[in-house]
């Protein structure tokens, strides 16, 4: 081998090491920053629902499950979107419309999200307010629609959350779906397949990919910060109700971090960043792993 060779994969192999050391300095950074409230609280911190800067008391179960709750809600909305944009333009769209649908897609993933969180605001939630204030008294008995009809909660973080996924993962599961063989629609066709069922048999090939671009709009709509902030109504409490007010990781320490007037304080929102850090890197690495296994040989 040249030494020039050599030169030139060491370095492209540093600057692949550095992003490496970045990831695992962040980590180690959170966990150091935190360990006041990790001593403190210990797991009675993710269990707990008092958050209480000024009794010292803290407990991150309300954000966690706002978190998640917004994260499910608004993957179950943007799922069924994002995999018929996909279908559409890798399967069925005209060639001349092809492009300038891709293009559209992805402009959505480049919005700013606090062009969304305005958008929220001056759209979404009085949109959603008006659909609360319609609701049946007999379905707001249930605790799924009870409430106030704020307009801000949980279903219109979930709405926005949505259409932020929609372009992540209908992007992903397109090419994914370029990746299946195109021996496997035909030797649908051959067996006397419609149009669906040769799609659905791509889509059955192309599952764990699939799968994985689904999970890369979880991982991304677990760690959006300043949309959710402004619509979700920032009110630490569990509830199931799609109307109540909630609060999600990432908004807590949006809010809280520049008021934070203790060392307490400032540790119990950083321990809330690691967590946060921790769960997303998990999601992005395994959605990751699936959509690779898809890849050709």
């Amino acid at each position: 081998m040249r030494s020039t060779d050599l030169r030139f994969r060491i370095g492209i192999g540093i600057f692949a090491a550095a992003l490496l050391l970045i990831v695992v300095a962040i980590g180690i950074t959170l966990a150091n920053d935190s360990s006041l409230s990790l001593q403190r609280f210990g797991f009675r911190f993710w269990r707990t629902s008092n958050w209480d800067p000024v009794a010292g008391e803290f407990g991150a179960l309300p954000f966690i499950w706002g978190t998640f709750y917004s994260s499910v809600l608004a993957l179950a909305i943007a799922t069924p979107v994002a995999l018929g944009i996909a279908v559409f333009i890798s399967e069925l769209c005209p060639q001349a419309l092809r492009a300038p649908l891709m293009f559209l897609t992805e402009l959505l993933a480049a919005i700013p999200s606090i062009v969304y969180g305005l958008w929220g605001i001056f759209v979404l939630v009085p949109a959603v307010r008006a659909i609360e204030a319609l609701m049946p008294e007999g379905l707001r008995a249930l605790p799924l629609f009870s409430g106030p009809p704020f307009g801000v909660g949980m279903l219109a973080a979930a709405l926005i959350l949505a259409v932020m996924v929609v372009p992540f993962t209908s992007a992903v599961a397109r090419e994914v779906l370029k990746t299946v063989p195109m021996t496997q629609r035909e030797a649908a066709f051959a067996l006397g397949a419609t149009r669906f069922e040769a799609i659905r048999a791509a889509m059955f090939y192309a599952r764990t990919g699939i799968i994985g671009a689904v999970m890369l709009g979880f991982g991304r709509a677990l760690g959006e910060t300043m949309a959710v902030t402004m619509v979700i109504g920032n009110n630490p409490q569990v509830s199931l109700s799609l109307f109540a007010p909630q609060y999600t990781m990432a908004a807590v320490i949006a809010n809280e971090f520049t008021e934070a007037a203790n060392a307490l304080y400032l540790s119990a929102l950083i321990e809330i960043g690691l967590v946060l850090f921790v769960i997303t890197l998990l999601v992005n690495v395994l959605s990751r792993g699936l959509i690779w296994s898809m890849a050709p040989p």
